[in-house]
């Protein structure tokens, strides 16, 4: 796989923006991406230095619209990336 289809974007909730204070950030990877494939393309990416990589996978919801059709959501796998020392990634748009 190439580095640049591991990271599909960066996953910005209110408990990863309260984690970023501690350079861990989370993405939205995957699901086949390993997690040095991860730390590989973060590095190149964001030029920054990873301490760690932590994944989870979650199975997609089941969902029913307004005729009682039932339908599911993608899987999706998730990476916390933690990074070394004092570096940090800039993700203002």
């Amino acid at each position: 796989m190439r580095l640049e289809e591991v990271i599909k974007k960066v996953h910005v909730t209110e408990k990863s923006s309260k984690l970023m204070e501690h350079n861990k950030y989370f993405f939205l990877v995957d699901k086949a991406a390993t997690k040095i494939e991860v730390k590989q393309a973060v590095e190149k990416m964001f030029k920054v230095t990873v301490a760690a990589v932590n994944t989870m996978r979650y199975e997609g919801k089941v969902k029913r619209d307004r005729k009682n059709k039932y339908g599911k959501r993608s899987d999706w796998k998730r990476a916390v990336v933690t990074l070394k020392g004092d570096s940090k990634i800039d993700l203002t748009v």
